[in-house]
């Protein structure tokens, strides 16, 4: 899903003053939070008969305060967004889940939609706001939201209409949540990782870009097809930025523990008589492809969002592929983020596998870092 096709929900702007909903009948949480009701066919049932069913029904035993563990929020509520927030719900990751989107109808119609499915499925508490109140106190932040490229439009172009949105949507994340980890996945993922760490403050653990997460698994995935084995038991890394410059580790791709380097010296390059070289070039153009057929990319991100989310939420200390700042490795001196090996936990990045790369496979994380540089020494913060 490269930083240049990415099709992300965008935002007009970013505001942490906007309304909570103001329509008639709106159901409140048991924390108080605006939460869209579950409208059915039959016209409202006064209060008062409400309560007297509940009161013959059942017989209070003990008073109880709700007691939240893992709250998860969503900003951006496009097919990203949602595809995020289903594979979370699917994995039962949280016991509450706040929607922030500017576009009222869509937001509530979404959050509608995920809450008719709670028989089916072990739900938590499924609220959404245009206010960022709705977040507070959030474990987790996801951030899906951000502007689309336009026609002609540069790189630096993009990216600096992003920092304008980011903004407004990180100074509204920490005024609610000031100790949640982030989790960008906003293209380009690596610069706006990098803007969101500078404007949130946040120590540089709790802010993560989903990176190459998703690229480690297509590239797993289409090794598993050339060799007719499941992508889990294949075992190799795509670092650095994540889009087309992205750096295919052939030294390290095995499976059971035999390095295919091992039996062919010549993977990856052009001197391999086998092209496997090709299966990175398919990583690069699967993202250009699904998006020429269906307009955007949503499900492989939002699972692989929701496996990120995993680690961090159940402190697994899994090792990701993802975005964060690698100033001081591999010789790159600037504050630039890209993928490395990180192991991931509940304080959000917790150490950097220093893994080893060949000469040129360093050469090329050097050129993305140089290559990001150039783009982020011109932004405006």
């Amino acid at each position: 899903m490269s930083w240049a096709v990415a099709v992300l929900r965008v935002s007009r702007g970013v505001s942490s003053a906007g309304a909570g909903f103001p329509c008639p009948g709106m159901a409140l949480s048991p924390r108080g939070t605006a939460q869209v009701p579950l409208r059915g066919a039959w016209p409202c049932t006064p209060a008062a008969k409400m309560a007297t069913v509940k009161s013959e029904l059942m017989k209070k035993f003990t008073s109880e305060e709700p007691v939240r563990r893992n709250k998860v929020s969503i900003v951006g509520t496009g097919s990203v967004g949602m595809a995020c927030a289903i594979s979370i719900l699917l994995k039962g990751l949280s016991d509450e889940l706040a929607l922030v989107d500017l576009d009222e109808g869509k937001l509530k119609g979404e959050t509608m939609d995920l809450q008719h499915g709670s028989p089916f499925m072990k739900m938590p508490n499924i609220v959404c706001s245009k206010d960022y109140r709705i977040t507070a106190d959030s474990n987790l932040v996801i951030i899906t939201a951000g502007a689309r490229q336009e026609k002609g439009e540069t790189r630096l172009n993009l990216v600096q209409r992003n920092v304008t949105i980011f903004k407004g949507m990180i100074s509204s994340i920490i005024q609610y949540s000031p100790h949640c980890k982030l989790i960008v996945v906003s293209n380009p993922v690596d610069i706006l990782t990098y803007v969101a760490w500078k404007l949130s403050t946040f120590p540089k653990n709790r802010v993560i870009g989903s990176g190459c997460n998703l690229d480690t698994a297509r590239f797993r995935f289409l090794i598993g097809q050339k060799l007719g084995i499941h992508s889990e038991s294949c075992h190799g890394w795509v670092l650095g930025e994540h889009g087309d410059s992205s750096v295919p580790v052939w030294s390290g791709v095995n499976i059971a523990g035999v390095p295919l380097k091992d039996l062919n010296a010549d993977i990856g390059t052009d001197e391999d008589p086998e092209q496997w070289g090709n299966v990175h070039k398919e990583v690069i153009a699967s993202a250009y492809e699904i998006i020429k057929m269906k307009g955007y990319t949503n499900w492989a991100i939002g699972l692989s969002v929701a496996d990120l989310t995993e680690s961090i939420l159940k402190n697994l200390r899994r090792t990701h592929p993802v975005s964060t700042i690698i100033k001081g490795l591999y010789g790159i001196d600037e504050e630039v983020f890209l993928s490395v090996p990180c192991i991931l936990g509940e304080n959000g990045i917790t150490d950097v596998i220093k893994i080893k790369l060949t000469p040129e496979e360093e050469a090329r994380l050097n050129k993305s870092a140089k290559t990001l540089w150039e783009i982020q020494k011109e932004l405006k913060l």
